[in-house]
């Protein structure tokens, strides 16, 4: 029986079978490690602009929380007279938000040095105690040379030149607001426009805006409630500047599951110097038991509930932004993570399946 000859086209190619043919799709294992790299690409361009990333997310988000304000203006003013009023609160809350973090931390700065006799009594006292467990004095020195009161008011100052390089990049921030809010009398028109071609992109952004500001919303009461109980507390204990600690927690309460600590350090510093570790004790279960519970437990119960992200993600988000952008990631964790929900699975119906294992809710 004679032997058929070879397709022409298969001539020269060891290896294949006569008649196969290539679809053209990449294997899974190389789509996995493109898709790895083009994430670190972008993460690191992220990092290298994280300054005007943060800056624009933190306009856009402002712009977001008083649009509902924007279109209930546009009723009874004029345009440009509604702009300027939404671009005016925009503008008080920012720099009122800036200025509290200034006084925090300049009030903690000009404390420290009064305790300075307080805190080497406290120092000796503490070594006393080691030494009579059976502590080497070696040992105890070596302790010793970390814990000086100047290191704790050159963080501060640090913190506060920090503070005033964020101050600064107020007046591009505003400026974005400016613009975004003027753009979002027509931005609804142009979102119906693209609704007709990309319905699924529209109905994610429209969601990215309801749950971001719900999320704000439910942010600021919790925080509200826990600063108003730190500072009765704070009060209660005669600790110095009450209001400016409550507000230090109020302000951290944007920050998911850990942003109670940092509002803790400095009345819990205070505390030990003021009042010894009895009054520090009593500060920190005082923390544990406000911010704790209300920051840690319950609010990451209610936004997940409210905006659909997971406890465990939410915290990863908080360290993924953080390690990003900055303090400002770690403020706009949340909604950063919303933003990237929205356009890659709410957006993309072959991604839809995704949305149980990142969100507290079914796919639609």
């Amino acid at each position: 029986m004679p032997i058929p000859a070879a397709d022409p086209d298969e001539r020269g190619r060891p290896g294949r079978r006569a008649g196969a043919s290539w679809n053209g799709a990449l294997p899974r294992g190389l789509i996995v490690l493109l898709g790895l790299a083009a994430a670190f690409v972008v993460i690191s361009g992220m990092r290298a602009s994280s300054s005007l990333i943060g800056s624009a997310f933190l306009a856009l988000v402002l712009t977001i929380a008083v649009h509902p304000l924007r279109v209930r203006l546009d009723r009874h003013l004029w345009g440009w007279l509604a702009t300027a009023l939404c671009v005016l609160l925009v503008a008080v809350l920012a720099i009122g938000l800036a200025a509290s973090i200034v006084v925090a931390v300049a009030r903690f700065a000009t404390l420290l040095p009064q305790y300075k006799d307080d805190f080497n009594q406290a120092l000796s006292d503490a070594m006393g105690v080691l030494e009579r467990v059976g502590v080497s004095t070696e040992q105890i020195r070596h302790v010793l040379d970390g814990l000086d009161l100047g290191k704790f008011l050159g963080l501060a100052t640090d913190a506060l030149s920090d503070v005033y390089g964020l101050v600064s990049g107020l007046v591009f921030m505003l400026a974005l607001v400016l613009f975004m809010t003027a753009d979002g009398r027509s931005f609804g028109h142009q979102l119906d426009a693209v609704a007709t071609d990309r319905p699924d992109l529209v109905a994610a952004l429209r969601s990215f805006a309801h749950d971001t500001r719900r999320y704000l919303l439910v942010s600021t009461a919790f925080g509200l409630l826990a600063a108003v109980l730190d500072t009765i507390a704070l009060t209660l204990l005669d600790l110095p500047a009450p209001l400016v600690w409550g507000l230090l927690a109020f302000l951290t309460s944007y920050i998911p599951h850990i942003g109670f600590v940092i509002g803790l350090v400095p009345p819990a510093v205070l505390a030990l110097l003021e009042g010894g570790p009895s009054l520090f004790v009593t500060v920190v279960a005082v923390y544990l038991a406000v911010n704790f519970v209300i920051g840690s437990v319950i609010h990451p119960r209610v936004v997940g509930n409210s905006v659909g992200l997971t406890s465990t993600l939410t915290f990863l988000s908080l360290l993924f932004w953080a390690g990003v952008i900055g303090p400002v990631g770690a403020i706009l964790a949340v909604p950063l993570s919303i933003l990237v929900r929205s356009l890659l699975v709410d957006a993309d119906p072959a991604s839809r399946w995704l949305s149980p294992l990142v969100a507290n809710r079914d796919p639609a």
